[in-house]
């Protein structure tokens, strides 16, 4: 019987959470440890020194076919995925999730799947909900779940989250996090429940799973395990999947990519800006060529026309100019309220 495993996953306010929670595990600690915070793509980590340095444990960043040992933290690098595979761990660059590689939601599916019950999973803080469908995963699996406190959380989102959609089983400040594991880890291995997905989600689980992987996501029929949607994805434009999880619902689209409802409408509010500046862009240089274009010496009559016709596509790009930045300002307010 393989050793349990423990998954954490953080984001914007993590770090504060894991040099708490990090000095307080003994140098014994009975389990590998799996990290994933996310990190800018084109910038180096330097988490894993951070971590060594701050408590008992060492920590490095995952290698592509590393044995699982106890009492080590493989911290997921930048730009790639990190999975589970038997005693070893897979690094992947596929298809992003919530818009993050490395995502919590990849590392806790795969480590419910390989693990089941004999798998702790940890939500730090955060922004949005990456992680809250891992979680659920982790447990349906017969897992243990534990989240950090949202009053203790620099950003709240994701422990709400988790909170929200998971009947997580326990809540915890970081500091209190280290001691309860050593707790659950001598509970025979960690005594998880059983398992509460049917066989169909633990098919559509290990789709996933192997979508993430390099797997290509026609052939393993994730499109088919969930209701179709009228949406498309944000990144390749490729059709979206629904796919429900107790009261959560994501998409996944033919290619890979997969986002919670909320960070789906957070990208598309973000993609809808976009759209509306490249439009303001687009009316300038109408705005411009006509302003040439009267001023190369045309008839009377052809250059006044030129003239008018740029006046009126400026006034169009400053009202939309009005609207958009309105917009923004409107969404901040509700942001912030």
């Amino acid at each position: 019987m393989p050793s349990p495993l423990v998954v954490i996953g953080g984001s914007a306010g993590a770090l504060s959470a894991l040099l708490k929670l990090v000095p307080s595990l003994p140098p014994d600690f009975p389990a590998p440890i799996l990290l994933v915070v996310h990190t800018p793509a084109d910038q180096p980590s330097y988490l894993p020194q951070v971590l060594s340095r701050a408590g008992p444990l060492p920590a490095q960043h995952a290698r592509h076919g590393d044995l699982l040992e106890p009492g080590r933290i493989f911290v997921a690098p930048p730009d790639h995925h990190l999975l589970v595979t038997g005693d070893h761990l897979h690094l992947s660059r596929g298809p992003r999730e919530n818009l993050a590689r490395p995502a919590i939601d990849v590392l806790f599916r795969s480590a419910a799947e390989a693990y089941g019950p004999r798998v702790i999973g940890v939500l730090l803080s955060g922004m949005l909900n990456d992680g809250t469908s891992g979680l659920w995963t982790i447990q349906q699996l017969g897992g243990r779940t534990l989240v950090q406190h949202p009053e203790d959380a620099e950003y709240p989102e994701m422990p709400l989250s988790a909170l929200r959609h998971v009947a997580v089983d326990q809540t915890l400040r970081a500091g209190e996090i280290g001691p309860c594991l050593v707790s659950w880890l001598q509970e025979l291995g960690v005594k998880g429940g059983g398992f509460s997905l049917d066989e169909e989600q633990r098919r559509r689980v290990t789709a996933e799973v192997a979508v993430v992987a390099g797997d290509n996501t026609f052939e393993n029929g994730v499109l088919t395990q969930g209701p179709p949607s009228t949406l498309t994805c944000p990144e390749c434009h490729g059709v979206l999947g629904r796919v429900l999880e107790g009261g959560l619902t994501r998409f996944r689209c033919h290619t890979g990519h997969a986002f919670t409802a909320e960070v789906l409408l957070s990208e598309l509010r973000r993609q809808g800006e976009a759209t509306l500046w490249n439009a303001a862009r687009v009316m300038d240089e109408q705005v411009m060529v006509l302003d040439h274009l009267s001023q190369r010496g045309q008839p009377n009559e052809a250059g006044a026309a030129r003239r008018e016709e740029a006046r009126v596509i400026r006034e169009r790009g400053n009202v939309l100019r009005q609207f958009t930045q309105r917009a923004g300002a409107e969404a901040l307010d509700e942001a912030s309220s």
